[in-house]
């Protein structure tokens, strides 16, 4: 009988990697005299948790992109792309984090790194397609992450559009 062990697998996957990867690390180090390439599975076992990181780290991007793009950007013909870009985005957060609940810590980091990238974004598409300087944005993010997850709020226009 096959006695199927107790992991966080299907509780939290982002942590079962990194278990499973220092697990391999530890057998490896071990010098077992086994076939197995220990550093490169414990690698790639590793990089699967990590695309789960990256994946909520995607969306907190466009999250923070389209907020940023509806309060500061005078363009009316792309708002309605921009509101469900923030909605689907908003829709796969909890879901990631539901799916690998050790992340959740990871947040304000997460928030910080992907604010970065959000604003360099919306810059670009400011001065691109709105003739604005980057400079209106703000340097600091101005969205707390209770209304980055919150899916009934949006940032008022600056520019009065809906």
């Amino acid at each position: 009988m096959i006695v199927k062990a107790d992991t966080r697998y299907e509780s939290d996957f982002y942590a079962w990697t990194q278990e499973q990867a220092a697990a391999l690390r530890r057998l490896g180090a071990a010098r077992l005299n086994l076939p197995l390439d220990w550093e490169n599975i414990a690698e790639e076992i590793e990089s699967m948790g990590r695309s789960e990181r990256t994946a909520l780290k995607t969306c907190l991007v466009r999250v923070l992109e389209h907020l940023l793009k509806l309060e500061y950007s005078p363009a009316s013909e792309p708002r309605a792309g921009w509101k469900r870009s923030v909605i689907e985005h908003r829709l796969r957060l909890p879901e990631i984090l539901k799916e690998n609940p050790s992340l959740a810590p990871q947040l304000p980091d997460l928030m910080r790194s992907a604010w970065e990238m959000a604003r360099a974004l919306a810059a670009q598409s400011v001065v691109d397609f709105d003739g604005l300087n980057a400079d209106i944005l703000p340097t600091e993010c101005p969205y707390q992450t209770d209304a980055v997850f919150d899916r009934s709020w949006l940032p008022a226009s600056r520019h009065g559009l809906a």
